[in-house]
């Protein structure tokens, strides 16, 4: 008996220590998530953009990226979207192990505040329901798609990113051979970039996870996108295997807009984890122009 009730005062004074956060609070963050990543283009990104406009020789595509830097100067002071297509609501979460959720389902609030940010907002809503068939609006963007994670810690860090169908269509998974090696990645990943021509509206961020499994692989080429753009691995391997793609990438001519030019692409990001001897997933996400996502640590 008083092993039982030793048990279960440790059980109250651990969970008293843990990092309460209020359902209510996540669900405004994510109302004010969705704006201000469509409505702000990251510093990280026009830096990448006046870079290349001095790299660019094309006539019509330094004025292409001129344009697209006014139009996120626009976009920020007039509050309005920075592209007419607001997005899928993708969520990437990072739960640390000794938060507790109180007052609300975790996963409804981040629905409600995505319903809350696109309506305050008056961003487009293009989610339909009943996808092979009918295909109705839901009305409010909703649901989102959410990638959660445990992690060390007391904190929620929660990243937004309205992912645009043009490039989101460019999307490639491809199981490659283990002898494929280096090589194969590079040969894929630019045959993609080539075969997608100006569809995902260049230039791009090129997200890849290399590794792992299929799926695993799918959400890593997603995740890279949130790295600040042209920011390179940490891993020196990984880094020079970027820089490689990114040359690779901007010799194909198709430059920003598909209307031909040198800069068809901003950074390459690419995660890697282990996969099985016998094989080697490759996932390619493609992310357009505006390179669109916020984050917000509770």
């Amino acid at each position: 008996m008083k092993s039982i009730i030793h048990t279960i005062i440790i059980s109250v004074v651990e969970y008293s220590a843990m990092r309460v956060i209020s359902a209510s609070e996540i669900r405004a963050s994510v109302a004010l998530l969705v704006q201000k990543a469509n409505f702000e283009l990251g510093n990280d990104v026009l830096e990448l953009l006046k870079k290349a406009i001095q790299a660019e020789q094309s006539p019509i595509g330094r004025d292409i990226l001129e344009k697209i830097i006014l139009n996120a100067s626009i976009a920020k002071t007039d509050r309005v979207p920075l592209c007419q297509d607001c997005g899928t609501a993708v969520i990437f979460l990072e739960i640390g192990q000794e938060v507790h959720i109180s007052g609300g389902d975790l996963y409804e609030e981040l629905t409600n505040g995505v319903r809350l940010g696109y309506q305050e907002g008056f961003l487009r809503k293009s989610i339909v329901s009943q996808p092979f068939t009918s295909r109705i609006n839901t009305g409010d963007n909703t649901p989102p798609v959410i990638h959660a994670e445990i992690v060390p810690g007391e904190q929620l860090k929660i990243s937004f990113m309205p992912k645009g169908g043009g490039s989101e269509n460019m999307s490639r998974l491809v199981m490659l051979q283990p002898s494929a090696g280096r090589r194969g990645i590079v040969d894929a990943v630019t045959a993609a970039v080539k075969d997608a021509g100006g569809n995902p509206c260049p230039p791009l961020i090129i997200g890849l996870g290399i590794g792992s499994t299929a799926e695993k692989a799918m959400v890593m080429s997603k995740r890279a996108l949130l790295r600040p753009a042209g920011q390179p691995s940490i891993d020196p391997e990984v880094a020079c295997l970027e820089e490689e793609l990114l040359k690779s990438i901007n010799s194909l001519g198709i430059g920003p807009l598909g209307m031909g030019g040198k800069v068809t692409a901003l950074a390459v990001h690419a995660d890697v984890l282990p996969c099985h001897f016998a094989s080697l997933p490759l996932s390619i996400s493609f992310q357009c122009h505006s390179i669109r996502h916020a984050e917000v640590l509770l």
